[in-house]
């Protein structure tokens, strides 16, 4: 008996079709898994190399009026006992170099080691080429004067002045490190990923600090890089800049991934989830300060009075800082966390204080022992921690591990990458908002290169190599169907049978 193509064919294309279109939400994805292997811990060495094939993510794009999302790939871990750090690679100068910097959403500027630097490392315990930026030797640079209009905005982000005619800056950071030098412009080289898929390079002219002077612990080189990439609200931080250039939405994401290998995601635009919370930003501040009001532990709220919490002329209140390796609880929240989290787990582990810490002997999971912790915000929302959001193991006994506190006392609270790590995080600079959802950071994302949730997107459709999963998009799928269905049409016409 024979069947006809038509008849069967036509049925089945109009089926895929019709599914493909009703369950395909966009800009959803099917996930083809990869096998890879868990709990691999590498070297430091074999980490760069690695994060550089897994971030070459494949980006379609989606309505977008910017031309793409500017895509920077993250290096390094929060590990304290490893790197304790994030960083990414910019491109500046014509023609274009290499240069190594932190992320830190607690300072405004870009700046980089300059040649004839004084402190600056010369050297990197990361396995990073340190190299130092010389104006001289590109083409497009040149120094701002302190009769520039811009040079008036870095009073508002540094100690700033006048050298030789070139409007110059001195940066102090809480760890007591500083660095001092002059501003400069020149060009910065954008990777961006746009319609077809495909990385393009763009670039646009930015002003960025020339470090001439380093002290402190940014002389150091065990885990030195080539400067720090601030990502604070201020008119000079590159996101104010790029945005007011139409070059990048008001808006960008990281994700920084909390696993022994690290890695990340930072991108310019909002990365879309449907579990996103958020909540607002305190207004004319010069950090990403929010309004944290309690945090519960096990459910329970601690009897906290909010104020301790709270941004005023005399107290700093609470910051969202990448910058910073662990996170820190003002002193009057700080001894309530402590005891609630050590009341809830006497029956199972050893108490004890190291180095004025307090820590535990375990010989079970973390996860098995220690309660949930959730931070209360402003507009209802939570960040739920793991135990591994707010403990640090510091080494192994006998076959028992010791895990710390890793909150520190301090005299304002801030959120670094221990409590930031393994969830998506938005600045929504134009919304004046950030927001948050706990995510595999080694899987892909969507992003929107608009602020405040515009209509225009970019689908992340996978990352090659490393962890991640070989992923089609809907839009590939209903591309195939409409080319099998113009088959079938041309098989039909020609009078073909089975």
């Amino acid at each position: 008996m024979s069947v006809t193509f038509n008849s069967v064919t036509g049925a089945v294309v109009f089926m895929l079709l019709h599914t493909a279109v009703v369950f395909c939400d966009f800009p959803s994805v099917l996930t083809l898994e990869r096998a890879f292997p868990v709990n691999n811990r590498v070297e430091l060495s074999q980490l760069r190399n690695r994060d550089s094939l897994r971030h070459r993510r494949i980006l379609q794009q989606q309505q977008s009026s910017s031309g793409g999302v500017v895509d920077f790939p993250l290096q390094g871990t929060y590990d304290p006992y490893r790197v304790g750090l994030y960083y990414t690679k910019v491109q500046l100068g014509s023609p274009a170099k290499d240069y190594y910097v932190q992320i830190d959403t607690g300072s405004d500027v870009l700046w980089v080691s300059c040649a004839s630097c004084n402190g600056c490392p010369t050297s990197s315990g990361l396995q990073l080429p340190m190299e130092l930026y010389d104006p001289s030797s590109s083409s497009t640079s040149s120094p701002i004067s302190c009769s520039d209009q811009r040079c008036s905005q870095t009073g508002q982000t540094s100690d700033s002045g006048c050298l030789d005619s070139m409007c110059s800056y001195r940066f102090q950071y809480g760890d007591g490190s500083g660095t001092s030098g002059y501003y400069v412009s020149d060009a910065i080289h954008l990777n961006t990923i746009g319609i077809d898929s495909r990385s393009s390079s763009s670039s646009a002219n930015v002003v960025f600090g020339c470090s001439t002077s380093q002290t402190g612990d940014l002389t150091k080189s065990d885990t030195a890089v080539n400067g720090i990439f601030g990502f604070g609200q201020n008119g000079l931080s590159i996101i104010s800049q790029l945005s007011s250039q139409g070059v990048a939405p008001k808006a960008f994401s990281h994700c920084l991934i909390g696993s022994d290998k690290g890695g990340g995601i930072l991108v310019f635009g909002q990365i879309m989830e449907p579990n996103m919370v958020y909540t607002p930003l305190v207004q004319s501040q010069p950090h990403y300060n929010v309004n944290m009001q309690s945090i519960s532990v096990n459910g329970q709220t601690l009897s906290i009075d909010p104020s301790t919490f709270a941004t005023s002329d005399t107290q700093g209140g609470t910051i969202i800082d990448s910058g910073t390796t662990l996170a820190y609880l003002a002193q009057d929240a700080y001894k309530p966390f402590v005891d609630a989290i050590t009341q809830s787990v006497s029956q199972s582990v050893q108490p004890l204080i190291t180095k004025k810490n307090q820590c535990y002997i375990i010989t079970s999971s973390v996860s098995d022992i220690f309660p949930p912790v959730s931070l209360n915000f402003a507009g209802g929302v939570s960040m739920n921690l793991r135990p591994q959001d707010y403990l640090v193991q510091q080494n192994s006994v006998g076959g028992a591990e010791v895990w710390c506190i890793g909150f520190q006392e301090n005299e304002i609270t801030i959120l670094g990458d221990l409590v930031l790590k393994d969830k998506i995080i938005v600045y929504d600079l134009g919304g004046q908002r950030i927001g948050w959802a706990d995510y595999d950071c080694s899987s892909s994302v969507n992003v929107s290169s608009s602020s405040s949730g515009g209509r225009s997107e970019v689908v992340n459709a996978g990352q090659v190599g490393g962890s991640a999963s070989l992923q089609i998009t809907c839009y590939e799928l209903i591309m195939v169907l409409i080319l099998a269905s113009i088959l079938h049409l041309a098989v039909t016409a020609g009078g073909f049978s089975l």
